[in-house]
């Protein structure tokens, strides 16, 4: 059952002493020690399955990865200067710190089996392994995908990612204001998704697939399973549940940002794309997924904290842009849509 009760949140730090925090300084250190170690793991080649990027210089490649974090930060500006004003007390939504930490510690280790389990229920299934992303979203794929694979993909993630955690913390008595699922400012949160989702696709859009289909149902599809099989997933499993915790453990914007940057990236060390054969390509498979996946997970979580409403970065950063401007054409042709 839900307790607020305790010792109260340790005081955030003051902005100056940002960097003095031992969990912002980690994330600063793997970053440059993970930048530093790209040249000497991938020799001039980057091994993985990404034939959107095939024609990426090797070069172009390794800056984008390791400066795109940094982008990170052009959204966080934007939101702060759009809801600087706003109150919202993120911390009063999570139980007392030790109750916080042990939620936390048994959501992660949950989180880690389901991942797991979704490479043997992939297998089993006869498609490829579950990860948080389709097989193809967002960099394409050499195998072909079925459209049963795509319901496999979907319901898995669903059930146990946002489905199963869900019934789980508001039973122990959390409200859905408590998960973060409920605007306090409707007003200023339509404002923070237009602004972020229009920076978004001002980025995207130029580039886009979408052009050149000449249907509309493949965008609806692309919403419908993005949705089901990785959105709503990580709104749950990360923003609305965790992100709270992170911030009452360590009382910490930049903290809580650093760790759901991590979190967000775990849980994508199964993409289809990754490849575990070698130690070296191992290691360049967590650095990527480290780089790619880091500075969105700190944005999502940065939304949230300032918004208190974990729907804004769903429909703001993540849903819209970039899956269903970058991923319908890949659902256009699992189904075969003219």
């Amino acid at each position: 059952m839900m307790s607020t009760t305790g010792a109260p949140p340790p005081t955030p730090h003051a902005k100056p002493s940002v960097l003095r925090n031992h969990i912002v300084q980690i994330g600063l250190l793997v970053w440059i020690l993970f930048a530093a170690a790209i040249p000497f793991l991938a020799k001039g080649a980057i091994p993985f399955d990404q034939p959107m990027l095939r024609a990426t210089p090797y070069q172009s490649r390794v800056m984008f990865e390791v400066f795109g974090p940094l982008v990170a930060l052009i959204f966080v500006g934007v939101t702060y200067l759009m809801t600087r004003r706003r109150s919202v007390d993120i911390a009063a939504r999570a139980p007392e710190r030790a109750i916080a930490m042990r939620e936390s510690v048994g959501l992660l280790i949950y989180g880690a089996a389901v991942l797991m389990g979704g490479r043997l229920v992939g297998r089993l299934a006869g498609t490829h392994g579950i990860g948080l992303h389709l097989t193809g979203s967002m960099f394409g794929s050499n195998d072909s995908v079925a459209a049963g694979e795509v319901f496999v993909w979907a319901l898995y993630n669903f059930l146990f990612y946002a489905a199963l955690p869900y019934w789980f913390f508001r039973h122990r008595g959390y409200s859905r204001e408590a998960l973060c699922l409920k605007s306090s400012n409707p007003r200023n949160d339509a404002l923070v998704i237009l602004v972020v989702l229009g920076l978004g696709l001002l980025l995207d859009l130029p580039r886009s697939g979408i052009w050149r289909l000449s249907s509309h149902l493949g965008g609806v599809i692309a919403l419908v399973f993005s949705l089901l099989g990785t959105g709503l997933p990580i709104m749950i499993f990360l923003t609305s549940i965790l992100v709270p915790r992170y911030y009452k453990i360590t009382g910490s914007t930049a903290a809580t940002m650093v760790l759901s940057g991590f979190t967000y990236a775990s849980l994508h060390l199964t993409e289809y794309w990754t490849r575990y054969d070698t130690p070296a390509h191992g290691a360049l498979s967590v650095i990527f997924i480290v780089f790619l996946f880091g500075g969105p997970g700190m944005v999502k979580a940065y939304l949230t904290l300032r918004t208190g409403n974990a729907w804004v970065h769903l429909w703001g950063y993540h849903i819209i842009w970039p899956h269903v401007t970058g991923d319908t054409p890949i659902f256009v042709r699992i189904f075969g849509i003219k």
